[in-house]
């Protein structure tokens, strides 16, 4: 087969299993001698920005072969003023990824970056720009956008719809940041190349190796992550906004925890949840642009400061948790001993007006293990008691009574995993638990996946479903009108903050604006 003929298909089939030898996009030159063909690297999946800061960001991208990942950065389109960084060495052992971080820029400023690579004999690949904007040090206005669930219950790339637009009409409002809530990949569900609907219309797949079966080894979950950045309005989206990334449970399994066991029935060879958990770990630090050095705990929580006006705390709700038919007790853990001590600190000493905390899991939503047979098993803090709080809500319980200890304010729960959107307000008054103040919590997702919803809420901390947009029959297709992402506006002047609740059109279906404390 010729390299013009090779068919996206096996071109997907062949990336998503790992480096691939780039095409011959050779250019002779003079000194090069006759003849002879220097071979140019290539930029595989695009590139991406994650972790903002005033002076910089974190630049992700991949190599189809070992190359020098070197990222040119500029105040201008038309790079006249260029800083220079060197980047790691891309190599197999990465699976040919790898990040830099740059700095050095100016605080609160759109950075138009150029990203290359070097091989190993001197050529350099073609360039892939992009911008983002450095963390602002005075008050200015923020747009923020969050939502998850990426290529989830069978749903992947469908040509026939242009691939997954959710993702251009999100980067045609311009967000300064994007919070990916989780479930960046569906690890647990392959892609086949079309789906029946029950209504008898047909969804189509584009279709990969990787995402043939449930992915169990290192490779196959390297090609989750292939497979969703062979979307160019993906691709585009991440070009054009810094992110801060979170991981849940379909990066691995779902509705994995520490020490559990894949169901029989999944018939999965590798049953060990950490096994699989060390794989996925390892294949979701080389694809998404975050650097594990950089969070608490070498892994992945953290806060990210932006600016004066708002503190984003990114939680780990997965890998300190207890098991899930565990949580009924009198005690229980959603975030760990560390974690919970973090987060309380953070919150307790943060200078920032608004407080963001970015919960993988709902707070006092009822979301059952459906992989267990105990029917106390679940997924979350909420446990469907809706007396004091027990089991993992006792952490939960922690962290609220702090918060109102401390005198917090302002702190908003961003959230998704359930695949609806909608927004929950928590309150004494109504709560079995009594010892917190008043705060909201926004629900959103999925950005491409099945719908599903909405849950039961559970008592314990006094939630009210304020709004609610779910489908009237669960696993509903992206074809219908349940795909949602969330957007924050927060004023530069009047420091007042609003939730939008939006659709994959970009239409708003519920507004929250709430003021500061004192303003």
């Amino acid at each position: 087969m010729s390299g013009s003929n090779f068919s996206r298909r096996n071109l997907l089939r062949t990336s998503a299993l790992g480096l691939v030898a780039a095409p011959a996009l050779a250019a002779c030159s003079s000194n090069d001698g006759p003849g002879l063909v220097r071979q140019r690297p290539a930029l595989t999946h695009g590139v991406a920005v994650g972790d903002p800061r005033s002076d910089g960001a974190l630049i992700w991208a991949r190599a189809d072969g070992p190359s020098k990942l070197i990222v040119e950065t500029s105040s201008s389109a038309s790079f006249t003023d260029v800083k220079r960084f060197t980047g790691p060495l891309l190599t197999p052992d990465s699976d040919g990824t790898g990040r830099v971080r740059v700095n050095g820029l100016p605080a609160g400023q759109q950075v138009h970056y150029r990203v290359t690579l070097e091989g190993e004999n001197g050529a350099t690949s073609e360039p892939i720009t992009g911008v983002f904007r450095t963390v602002p040090t005075s008050a200015s206005d923020i747009k923020l956008q969050w939502s998850g669930d990426v290529v989830g219950q069978g749903y992947g790339i469908n040509p026939d719809l242009g691939g997954m637009k959710i993702f251009s009409t999100m980067a045609a409002r311009d967000p300064h940041l994007f919070l990916h809530s989780g479930d960046s990949i569906y690890a647990d569900n392959p892609v086949k190349e079309s789906v029946t609907l029950p209504d008898g219309r047909i969804w189509r797949n584009i279709v990969s190796e990787a995402k043939s079966a449930p992915a169990q080894t290192l490779q196959q979950f390297r090609g989750n992550y292939a497979y969703n950045l062979t979307d160019q309005n993906y691709l585009r989206f991440n070009t054009s906004v810094a992110q801060v990334v979170q991981w849940d449970d379909h990066e691995t399994v779902n509705n994995w925890y520490p020490g559990g066991q894949v169901a029989e029935s999944k018939k999965y060879t590798e049953r060990s949840m950490d096994t699989l958990a060390t794989r996925a770990w390892q294949a979701f630090h080389e694809w998404m642009p975050v650097e594990p050095k950089e969070a608490v705990d070498g892994r992945l929580y953290r806060k990210i400061s932006y600016g004066p006006l708002l503190d984003v705390f990114v939680l780990d709700m997965r890998t300190y948790k207890d098991t899930n038919n565990a949580n009924n007790g009198p005690d229980g853990r959603i975030f760990g001993a560390a974690q919970t001590k973090w987060l309380i600190e953070g919150l307790r000493d943060s200078k920032a007006t608004w407080k963001i905390v970015a919960n993988d899991l709902p707070l006092g939503l009822v979301v059952k293990d459906g992989e267990q047979p105990n029917t106390t098993a679940f997924e979350g803090p909420a446990n469907n008691d809706p007396g004091a709080p027990s089991g993992r809500e006792t952490e939960v319980a922690q962290v609220l009574s702090a918060i109102k200890a401390n005198k917090v304010a302002n702190v908003v729960w961003l959230t998704a995993d359930v695949h609806y959107t909608a927004a929950h307000h928590y309150a004494p008054e109504r709560a079995a638990f009594t010892d917190f103040d008043e705060f909201w919590e926004f629900v959103s997702g999925p950005l491409n996946a099945g719908a599903f919803g909405p849950n039961e809420l559970d008592a314990t901390f006094g939630p009210e479903a304020v709004f609610v947009h779910a489908p009237p029959v669960q696993n509903s297709s992206p074809l219908d009108a349940f795909q949602h992402f969330g957007e924050v506006l927060i004023d530069g002047k009047s420091r007042e903050l609003t939730v939008s609740l939006c659709d994959a059109a970009g239409s708003v279906l519920f507004s929250k604006r709430l003021a500061p404390a004192g303003g």
